[in-house]
């Protein structure tokens, strides 16, 4: 334990004090929580350095509060008042909130003015500039502008002023059309526009119609996949399995368990041509099938190592097999808490029953859709992207050869996962997107 430098006040605390500062550490606000936590390491008699590097701030700051803290206990912590000019209050009617709030929300509103309309939002829920300007990731001078520019215009002041020079060529009714029907319709039988197609029906050129989409970050000829989960235990679930990721229990190993099933052993139907300077690796697009196999893996998220077994088949026997791997590979003395999809072998009959003869392994279920939230999955990913797609097999036995030297080389310096997102993070990153579909939709129906 470091000790109080000459110029470091001494921090006594009493009983309500350190059960208050304690309460404030957990909060999920960081401000009173660090400033709870720079208390809580003076107080154990910490320098001013110690106490920085153990909560991980400014010197600076840790004498800001130890000093506010010793003058005036726990109101020390509390924020001041602003100072400076008071700012203008933006009070805003039914009306302009709820305009606002549909900019915010709509995904087919333009970025620049989505997001001035939650600056506006924010701004009328009180606060300084610079801590609306935090909350929404932007620069002070922004929200001041755009406070400012509301104040005085109210809504029109959120849209871009006319500007110096040349008037634009295309009309801004013009460009809103192209957006509209970009988003809106589809060209006759086609499932989506092209920039012939657009140009066509617009009368702009194509080459417009590519600056415009440009614009608007807008491409048509691309589409993403995507899957909500249907789980009536979807909340509790993420919460469960996020839960594990982030505060791993005691005495005990938390595996990924999946499988990743039916790996071909495939052949090219020609040698593979190499590498050579200004051009890529050649190999035929047909191909000879050796074979399959099946690989379950067990992705420890504390250090990245990974349990694995191969199997030609992939049925509940096969995975009672490998719990009984994992059994015996896990030390006697640690709980086994296993994060798994939703598959038919990892729920039958049999494997319950031998789940219950063994109580320290606890299943932990992904929800239905979700198996994005099972780490191995990205392990897969690595194994598939540096070995199995560019690989080249006769048989089922080099196959399940290579994976299995794959592994032994990961095993020698493996590298965990960080899990980044908390629970809360994602549910409310859902509940944002469906929001702004849900608003999408209601706003469609009623046009």
């Amino acid at each position: 334990m470091s000790h109080p430098g000459p110029s470091a006040v001494e921090i006594t605390l009493s009983e309500d004090e350190r059960a208050e500062l304690l309460r404030r550490a957990e909060s999920p606000d960081r401000r009173p929580a660090e400033r709870a936590r720079i208390i809580l390491a003076c107080a154990e008699g910490m320098s001013n350095a110690g106490a920085a590097r153990a909560v991980g701030v400014a010197l600076k700051t840790v004498r800001k509060w130890r000093g506010a803290f010793a003058a005036e206990r726990m109101a020390g912590l509390e924020d001041t008042g602003p100072i400076g000019r008071p700012k203008a209050d933006l009070v805003l009617s039914d009306v302009e909130r709820d305009q606002l709030t549909r900019w915010a929300r709509r995904a087919k509103t333009a970025q620049y003015l989505a997001l001035r309309a939650r600056i506006v939002l924010r701004c009328a829920e009180g606060g300084t500039n610079r801590q609306a300007a935090v909350d929404l990731g932007v620069d002070e001078s922004t929200v001041e502008r755009w406070r400012a520019r509301f104040i005085v215009k109210r809504l029109d002041g959120l849209a871009d002023e006319p500007r110096v020079g040349r008037p634009p060529s295309i009309l801004l009714d013009r460009v809103e059309d192209v957006i509209s029907v970009t988003l809106e319709s589809t060209p006759g039988m086609d499932t989506h526009w092209s920039r012939a197609s657009m140009a066509k029906r617009t009368g702009l050129s194509k080459s417009t119609i590519g600056r415009i989409w440009k614009r608007f970050d807008l491409k048509p000829h691309l589409q993403d996949a995507f899957k909500l989960s249907t789980d009536p235990q979807f909340v509790a679930k993420v919460v469960d399995v996020v839960g594990l990721y982030h505060h791993p229990p005691e005495k005990a190993v938390v595996l990924c368990v999946d499988e990743k099933s039916q790996i071909q052993a495939l052949d090219r139907s020609q040698p593979v041509l190499p590498m050579m300077p200004g051009m890529p690796e050649r190999r035929t697009h047909d191909y000879y099938r050796h074979g399959i196999t099946s690989l379950f893996a067990a992705f420890n998220i504390a250090d990245g190592t990974v349990i694995s077994a191969l199997h030609r088949r992939h049925r509940a026997i096969e995975f009672k097999k490998f719990l009984i791997r994992i059994d015996k590979a896990v030390p006697a003395g640690l709980d086994v808490h296993l994060v798994c999809d939703n598959y038919a072998t990892h729920n039958t009959a049999e494997v319950r029953t031998w789940l219950g003869k063994h109580p320290r392994f606890h299943v932990h279920f992904t929800p239905t859709g979700s198996s994005w939230m099972n780490q191995v999955e990205r392990w897969f990913g690595l194994l598939t992207d540096k070995l199995i797609r560019r690989g080249v097999h006769t048989s089922v036995k080099a196959l399940e050869n290579d994976i299995t030297a794959w592994i032994e080389h990961w095993n020698q310096d493996p590298r965990p996962f960080t899990w980044t997102k908390t629970a809360d993070e994602i549910l409310n990153s859902l509940a944002d997107y469906l929001t702004k579909v849900g608003a999408d939709n209601e706003e469609t129906e009623q046009n």
